[in-house]
């Protein structure tokens, strides 16, 4: 192969090393991992996770509107729900105003489980090499990418 072909090659779009969306994923695939480990020792998955994230900045919620902070639609969400609702961490009712709302509301485990979630953003920024102002730099970043590709799509 030539030095000419060679440079051609290495400026393609199509590389895997040249594509955001593998960078995206790759990183995403090492926080899950990380996330998986850390989130153990709490009994959580990743998804009931940012949903007590959620409660734990508001409780009262209902369905739609926890869905509405994370993304996920009704028929992602409520399989999470009832789960951590099996490990008593919080409870469903529907809603005095409105029955066809569903209000989640966190029990007092619900709520203690805070306290021990604690040391996990702590133990990401460790685990990531980065200084706090990276990180926080990136979220903007990735926030305004998710933002542009939301209104384009």
């Amino acid at each position: 192969m030539s030095t000419r072909q060679t440079t051609a090659q290495a400026n393609s779009p199509l590389l895997l090393d040249q594509q955001v969306c593998f960078a995206l994923y790759a990183a995403n695939l090492a926080m899950g991992k990380l996330y998986r480990k850390l989130l153990h020792a709490l009994e959580l998955t990743y998804p009931q996770y940012l949903v007590m994230l959620v409660l734990w900045e508001r409780d009262g919620l209902t369905v739609s509107e926890i869905g509405e902070r994370l993304c996920l639609d009704s028929a992602t969400l409520t399989p999470l729900l009832k789960r951590l609702q099996a490990a008593g961490l919080l409870d469903r009712a529907r809603s005095a105003e409105d029955e066809r709302q569903v209000v989640i509301t966190l029990t007092a485990e619900g709520r203690a489980l805070k306290k021990r979630a604690n040391a996990v953003p702590n133990e990401v920024l460790c685990a990531a090499g980065c200084e706090v102002d990276e990180l926080r730099s990136l979220k903007r970043d990735l926030d305004r990418l998710r933002s542009h590709l939301s209104t384009d799509s």
